[in-house]
């Protein structure tokens, strides 16, 4: 199954209570005149607006946090900028520089051959329940490309990705979308910067299949995993995590010998229960041995704090995997066939990889990792994709009545 990193693409709650506003204005980079009508938007959320006619804009009550502000002008390339919302109010100035030369025509080197175009779309829109229910409304502006040499997918778009998730009740366009997937490593990695947009329920009860499907995509999810370690809820949001270990083939010399040690630590050991004793369960993998130590890893082996308490970090060694106890995965989730006794996944459970990129990965107080390149996800996590994505200001019922 091919793993997935996620590249400025976490679908994370803002579940902050504290807000902040921006204000600013879009100009042409060149001639510093103001653009009007420009569309403004913070990434990844349902928050965006469009410029005056004098190319001024205004976002009040933003959830506290990080985020990425995007500006998006027909003829105009894409502006982003970071920025930290909360206490005073923010002023910021996007420049657009424009999206072509004068004279320069845009070419498309081709058709998309359909089958690429169709593994693009089961690797990006996903092939989950929810997915089922997302539709591409401009696949005319998607450029697909394979490269036989590298056996790698690539693709990208004219201007944005326009898709409609009927399950979840969401518009969103993905803009400046960068996709590649290598087959040979079995990775998946995508980026951009997309904007949602909440869309009109036809009937109530479309209203409430929208809301209860938010909730089960929001469950179980990395979301829902990083703010119950910010929050010190692992246990209580029914979350399971267990360090794992991959042993890489060439580091097995003797596979006999590993199994025989790994017994022998079983009988020692057998007085204790599994949830009390660090007992491993292992299982061969195309890489080498998978070695899963069966006691839930404490919360202090997964995050770190501060001194002062007010910053709280994701940091862990090896891999982790994360078990999901309160929900089962969706019916299309395919295991991948290991052999008896693999500890990696249940058939009724949602299993998940994860690994950190980096020593550790700072947590915000909305639940968004301040660097999100600093962590990959595979199995579960990795099959998870567009039918799933919500958007940075998502917040569960729960979470609004407390």
């Amino acid at each position: 199954m091919p793993r997935f990193l996620l590249v400025l693409f976490l679908l994370l709650p803002g579940l902050a209570l504290a807000q902040g506003r921006l204000l600013g204005v879009v100009q042409d980079s060149a001639t510093h005149q103001p653009l009007a009508f420009a569309s403004v938007f913070l990434a990844n959320t349902t928050i965006g607006t469009t410029t005056t006619e004098q190319g001024t804009f205004e976002l009040p009550h933003v959830p506290a946090g990080s985020y990425s502000l995007v500006a998006s002008y027909v003829g105009y390339r894409l502006a982003k900028q970071s920025v930290v919302v909360g206490g005073a109010p923010r002023q910021v100035v996007l420049r657009l520089a424009p999206a072509t030369q004068l004279g320069e025509v845009v070419v498309r080197p081709r058709p998309n051959r359909a089958s690429d175009y169709q593994k693009f779309k089961d690797l990006f829109i996903g092939r989950t329940t929810f997915s089922a229910q997302c539709r591409i409304l401009n696949p005319q502006d998607i450029l697909v490309d394979y490269d036989a040499q590298t056996d790698k997918l690539t693709a990208s778009a004219l201007k944005y990705i326009a898709i409609e998730n009927n399950a979840l009740g969401y518009r969103l366009n993905y803009h400046g979308l960068r996709f590649s997937s290598s087959f040979a490593q079995q990775v998946v990695t995508f980026y951009g910067q997309p904007v949602f947009e909440e869309m009109t329920p036809r009937t109530k009860a479309q209203q409430q299949r929208w809301a209860a499907n938010r909730l089960a995509a929001y469950h179980g999810s990395l979301a829902h995993f990083l703010r119950s370690v910010y929050d010190n809820r692992v246990v209580a949001e029914g979350f399971r995590a267990q360090r794992l270990r991959l042993v890489p083939r060439h580091a097995v010399a003797n596979r006999d010998s590993l199994h025989a040690l790994l017994r022998r630590q079983r009988r020692r050991l057998s007085e204790f229960t599994a949830e009390e004793a660090p007992l491993p369960q292992w299982a061969e993998e195309p890489r080498g041995m998978a070695v899963l130590y069966l006691r839930p890893a404490p919360i202090d082996s997964l995050r770190r704090q501060s001194a002062d308490k007010q910053r709280v970090f994701l940091a862990f060694g090896d891999y982790l995997q994360v078990t999901y106890l309160k929900e089962g995965p969706d019916p299309n989730f395919k295991l991948l066939a290991r052999p008896p006794g693999s500890p990696v996944q249940a058939d009724d459970r949602q299993v998940s990889r994860l690994v950190l990129l980096a020593p550790e990965a700072e947590i915000e107080p909305n639940g968004q990792l301040v660097n999100s390149l600093a962590v990959f996800t595979d199995s579960y996590w990795g099959f998870e994709k567009m039918g799933e994505f919500l958007p940075l200001d998502y917040a569960p019922p729960a979470a609004v009545a407390q």
